[in-house]
């Protein structure tokens, strides 16, 4: 009797561990298709559907958007989706290799590697932070821009990050600074 007992509450614990182990394996392709519907709708450039993907995320919205638009603008092409990243059970991390205006302006020949990091809970997106790992180049241009042409940014930046109302506005004026910091440094030499 003691070992039908025994076998018993270790089916029960056993069966309790699998059901867990299913949950996870289900919430973490869950996580997965949700991170690629968000990549989806920032690429498409539609508003609309990046904004609804992001209803639970309102802290992140204003930038997120903002950023959707400036990639727009600055004609942000994906070269290549890499892997997903899964850093823990809420945390996915999507790297985005893209070509760009900016850098096309910078005329080097880099890819930017743009990281969008999703944080989703009960299979919601709640916060996106964004990572990137622009070359040197393209930091020492816009300090070029703001030591030699602030005016170029001075209005069409204002709010940039934060929801501004002009982000194609911004990055075209970064687009053209670029390019006249490429032109400088050509006559330089």
């Amino acid at each position: 009797m003691k070992y039908l007992i025994f076998l018993s509450l270790a089916f029960i614990l056993g069966c309790n561990n699998v059901l867990h182990l299913q949950k996870k394996s289900i919430q973490n392709s869950t996580n997965l298709e949700i991170a690629n519907k968000f990549i989806d709708a920032f690429y498409s450039f539609n508003r609309d559907s990046l904004k609804s993907i992001l209803s639970n995320a309102e802290n992140s919205q204003p930038s997120i958007l903002y950023y959707q638009k400036w990639a727009e603008c600055g004609n942000y092409k994906i070269a290549k989706k890499n892997n997903f990243i899964k850093k823990n059970d809420t945390t996915i991390i999507c790297p985005i290799t893209v070509k760009d205006d900016l850098i096309g302006a910078l005329e080097i020949d880099f890819n930017v590697t743009d990281s969008f990091h999703l944080t989703i809970t009960d299979g919601h997106i709640i916060s996106v932070q964004t990572s990137s790992n622009d070359p040197k180049e393209y930091y020492e241009a816009r300090e070029w821009i703001i030591e030699n042409h602030p005016e170029l940014i001075e209005e069409p930046c204002i709010g940039i990050w934060e929801g501004g109302p002009t982000p194609c506005e911004c990055v075209r004026a970064m687009v053209k600074g670029y390019t006249e910091f490429t032109s400088s440094k050509q006559q330089k030499q």
